[in-house]
Formats: C-alpha cells, sequence, structure tokens
C-alpha cells in the first residue's frame, strides 16, 4: 500500500503519557527514558492499529517539541536568546520562550532522527510515517541581531546551512525505507496572515513574497534526488500549535498559487477545521494528481465533530480536488510540545477514530 493512498491520516505527535512528561522533565538517566519511551510507543503502535490506522507514528515521543530533534542534532545553538511569542487561544493568551540563539556555525552531530528509526521500524505494524521540522522554522526564531550576525550575514545564510542538514537527513530516510516523510511547516502562515506579514517588513525589513520564494526554494532543496518508488513526500502547513493555542490565522489565499504549484511534494496536509482557515476555494491550484490530506477534526479542541459534517466538508473541497486525491485527517498533531493540547488521551483516540471510520464512509 502506497501511503499516498491512505485516506485516515494525522499528522505524526501524540498526547504523552504523564509518565513519560515527568521522566523529561525531571532528567531521568537516558537508559531510564529510554525503556519509558519504547513501552510508551509500544501501546500508541498497538492503539493505531487497533483504531483501524494504516500509517503509524512513534507519537513524537522522543522529542521534546515537533523540532527538538534538529537543535539536539547540530552544533550552533546558544544557550539563550529565543524569540518570545503570543499564542491566541481557548484561554488567555500565553507568551512562550523559543529555542536559544544561533552563535557558531551550524553542524550536524549526528543524524537527527537515528534514536528514532530502529524501534519504530522493528515494532511497527505497518508502514512508518517519519515528521521533520522544516529548514524554514528555524532562522526566524534563531537569528538574534549582535549575536548570530557574527556568524551569519543575515537570515538567508543561515538558512541555507540549515537546509544541508535537513536535507541529509531525508535522504537518510529514504535510504532506510521509510515510506512516509512529512515535514511540518509552521513558517508559511507568516506569509498568509496580514499580521505576520507586516512583522516580516517591520521587523526584518524584508518583502514577504521574496521570504516565501526562498522559503519554497528551501523546502525544495531539502527534498532534491530523494524521489524512490513507495515513497510519500508530504508537508504539513500548519497556523501555531502549542497547548491548544495557535499565532496565526488566515485562509490559504495569498499563498495557494505559488505554494501549491511549486513545492515538490506529493500530498498536503492542510488545516481546514475552523473559520481561521478560509474556504476550500484555493484548492483550485493543486496540481493535477497530488493529493490533499484536509485537517478537519480539531486537535486542539475536546469536542467530537459531526460526521455527517465531516462528510459535507468533504464533498465541497472534492469540488475543487477530485474525491480519489483527498483524504482526512486532524488539522495538526496532538501534542507539538512535551504537554500537548487541552484535551484528554480519550478524547484525543475518539478523533482519530473518528477520521477512520469517516473515511471508510467516504471512500469505501
Amino acid at each position: 500500500m502506497s501511503a499516498t493512498n491512505v485516506r485516515a491520516d494525522h499528522v505524526g505527535s501524540l498526547l504523552r503519557p504523564a509518565e513519560l512528561i515527568e521522566a523529561r522533565k525531571s532528567g531521568v538517566g537516558a537508559e531510564r527514558l529510554t525503556e519509558i519511551e519504547d513501552r510508551s510507543i509500544e501501546r500508541i503502535l498497538r492503539k493505531q492499529r487497533d483504531i483501524g490506522l494504516e500509517i503509524f507514528t512513534d507519537g513524537e515521543f522522543r522529542r521534546g517539541t515537533f523540532g527538538g530533534d534538529f537543535a539536539e542534532a547540530v552544533d550552533g545553538f546558544g544557550s539563550g536568546g529565543g524569540i518570545v511569542r503570543t499564542w491566541r487561544g481557548v484561554q488567555a493568551p500565553q507568551g512562550s520562550s523559543l529555542p536559544g540563539a544561533i552563535v557558531s556555525k551550524v553542524r550536524a552531530k549526528r543524524r537527527m532522527t537515528a534514536h528514532e528509526l530502529p524501534y519504530l521500524l522493528e515494532h511497527s505494524p505497518g508502514p512508518i510515517k517519519i515528521t521533520l521540522p522544516s529548514a524554514n522554522q528555524f532562522p526566524i526564531n534563531a537569528f538574534k541581531v549582535g549575536v548570530t550576525d557574527a556568524v551569519y550575514a543575515d537570515h538567508s545564510a543561515l538558512l541555507w546551512d540549515i537546509v544541508e542538514v535537513i536535507k541529509a537527513e531525508i535522504k537518510g530516510l529514504a535510504d532506510d525505507g521509510v515510506a512516509y516523510i512529512q515535514i511540518d511547516a509552521p513558517r508559511y502562515s507568516y506569509y498568509l496572515d496580514p499580521k505576520w506579514r507586516d512583522h516580516l517588513r517591520t521587523t526584518m525589513g524584508r518583502d514577504p513574497d521574496v521570504l516565501l520564494d526562498e522559503a519554497i526554494a528551501a523546502d525544495n532543496a531539502c527534498l532534491q534526488g530523494v524521489r524512490r518508488a513507495g515513497l510519500t513526500l508530504a508537508i504539513h502547513l500548519c497556523r501555531g500549535n502549542n497547548r491548544s493555542h495557535w499565532y496565526a490565522e488566515g485562509g490559504y489565499d495569498a499563498i495557494a498559487e505559488n505554494v501549491f504549484s511549486s513545492l515538490d511534494v506529493d500530498r498536503f496536509l492542510l488545516e481546514y477545521e475552523d473559520e481561521r482557515s478560509g474556504s476550500f476555494e484555493p484548492l483550485r491550484f493543486i496540481p493535477q494528481g497530488k493529493s490533499v490530506v484536509l485537517g478537519l477534526v480539531s486537535s486542539k479542541l475536546p469536542t467530537l465533530e459531526d460526521a455527517d459534517v465531516l462528510v459535507r466538508r468533504i464533498e465541497e473541497a472534492s469540488q475543487y480536488v477530485p474525491l480519489e486525491n483527498l483524504a482526512l485527517s486532524p488539522q495538526c498533531g496532538f501534542a507539538s510540545v512535551l504537554e500537548g493540547n487541552l484535551l484528554s488521551e480519550e478524547e484525543q483516540w475518539a478523533k482519530l477514530r473518528l477520521v477512520v471510520d469517516t473515511a471508510h464512509r467516504v471512500w469505501q
């Protein structure tokens, strides 16, 4: 089975059990942490199989955040200086410190997912998905004026060193036989949200459309030369996901023609769970033969969606992309950060079961 044909998908991260959260926060020894991770991952692999999913992840249980593997696998990060972002969502907005500034040249120390892959390949009931952060995730966060510019002339110079690390990781995963590689790319939301477009102009002094072109070129460079039979390449375009909060909103209209026609992927995972996401009309720019995973189920809110509403929305999207090229998923991961979103594990599995059941209803 090709991962491109999977109808019931999920973005990758799953809520971690309390034991694993506590172990990581308390700084237990590496051997003990691995034991807890292994046991937790074995359980969620069984659970994914039992509810009928056909593509499997380890829930990102060996990471502190969805992009944590990158910072741990390279030299270059300092201990402080990350920007602070204000989040919006179901509770009062909260600030969060992002990873520290780049203080020296970015160079890989090891493979990003070398500690994740062996266990997953051995124990997964079926084809696996590995998620990786986009190279575009880091320059805006980690470039600190007065620190990073002593090493890199500008954000672009930093970006292209990061590209080399991500590109090598993707090639390694393809060589290892991974069936489904997904790039997680929250930074594209900067180019669709007017507030963030203005931030790029005023804070960085850059034209957002020029930066968008560079972002696409960077992600494409990471994917260059890795295509092979049986491999699905995908990208998830996100508006932020931290403890049920987000930082951007707006439809895909401002970026759709450029992004959908230019990114060299097989599969787009798109957020469409509420009014922040806009209409399906931008899907008219999806090239023929590429697939779209409709993120219609919220990973942020505990309320279970109505299956009839999901079916109607899939039918609406099929006006722009043929039904055979559509799939269904939650709009984002359930735990892009260690603590996860504000719902229970039982509610998480109910939502994933709804995704599977709805996919069967629509496509089988």
